[in-house]
């Protein structure tokens, strides 16, 4: 019980050599490419699952945004594996590391953004201002509007962070006090074991959506900008 209760998102490091960008690179190996005509069930169901993501991503979107499909389906790809294997015991998950989502965020939204000014300068720019605005206020909004605009992707980076974090410290605790409570009384120990399944599958999940979230609201950033 004397393990720092923040050791598990220490970027891990063997011999002096971070290992942080071999793990980031691990989850695209478990994505195969097959050149067979009739495909195994594995392949055909990672095919099922992006035409399904694909469709949810870029149903709304024109063929501006549309170019953007293979950019969202890797990064849900990559998010989602990443979380996943972040919950297998003794790994590392990036993820809870804030400056590598905020390092996937800022250049995802400022490319939005830019393709916005670039491909329709004058919605981009009345988005800074609502229409019909008494002209006393037009200081205040076009400050509160534009900090709005700037706080898309901290928002986008920390709530990836704090759920991912968040979870794995409740494992952590639950089973820390599954452990201690094995001593003391069985009955506890069980329910707290009980609990830490139940939350583990609900771990599971939030990966998923979280995945899922964090590639939505990037798809939504690009049909407002497109």
């Amino acid at each position: 019980m004397n393990e720092n209760l923040f050791a598990s998102f220490i970027a891990p490091v063997m011999l002096g050599i971070p290992l942080a960008t071999f793990i980031i690179i691990f989850p695209s190996l478990l994505f195969p490419t097959s050149n067979r005509l009739i495909n195994n069930r594995f392949i055909s169901l990672q095919q099922w699952m992006l035409q399904l993501v694909s469709k949810q991503m870029l149903g709304n979107h024109n063929a501006k945004g549309q170019t953007w499909a293979l950019m969202l389906i890797a990064l849900i790809m990559f998010i989602g594996s990443t979380n996943l294997l972040g919950l297998l015991p003794h790994s590392f998950t990036p993820t809870t590391q804030l400056s590598m989502n905020l390092g996937m965020a800022i250049p995802l939204w400022a490319g939005t953004v830019i393709m916005g000014f670039r491909n329709k300068t004058k919605a981009s720019l009345a988005h800074f201002l609502p229409q019909g605005t008494p002209t006393p206020l037009i200081p205040m909004l076009i400050i509160i509007e534009t900090i709005s605009l700037f706080i898309q992707p901290v928002a986008l980076a920390v709530r990836l962070t704090a759920n991912i974090t968040a979870g794995h410290l409740l494992i952590h605790l639950i089973g820390g006090a599954t452990l201690t409570l094995m001593s003391i009384s069985t009955t506890m120990a069980l329910i707290t074991f009980i609990i830490l399944v139940l939350l583990t599958i609900l771990e599971f999940a939030v990966a998923m959506i979280q995945a899922y979230v964090f590639t939505l609201l990037v798809s939504l950033y690009l049909h407002d900008n497109t």
